[in-house]
């Protein structure tokens, strides 16, 4: 399988792609990064500052970006940055609204419903 030609379709930088390790970075450089990122969610670089905080892995940062997410109605990206944070007191209202959503179509569907 070629991978390239598996991720084309994902070009807009949307993909979510999970890793299971993060990589190795120097504390001071770490702090140095999570600072920068600070500066950039700050001035309104949300999407950059996203980038940096899921590099490092800083939860306080992740969990800031999900929220501003969340308040923008972007439910998905905001359970993938608190999933990931972990925050999961933030995570779990989100996973039971997706789960009554699931839940409501399988039900449209069951009672013929569904429109195409």
């Amino acid at each position: 399988m070629d991978c390239k030609k598996v991720f084309e379709k994902f070009e807009d930088g949307k993909a979510f792609i999970k890793i299971t390790e993060r990589p190795v970075i120097e504390g001071v450089r770490k702090a140095a990064l999570n600072r920068k990122g600070n500066m950039l969610f700050n001035s309104g670089d949300v999407e950059a500052a996203g980038r940096i905080f899921l590099t490092t892995g800083y939860s306080d940062g992740l969990s800031r970006i999900g929220d501003y997410y969340r308040l923008r109605g972007r439910f998905l990206d905001a359970l993938r940055m608190y999933w990931t944070a972990p925050d999961r007191n933030k995570a779990e209202p989100l996973i039971m609204r997706c789960a009554v959503m699931l839940r409501d179509i399988i039900h449209k569907e069951e009672d013929g419903d569904v429109h195409e």
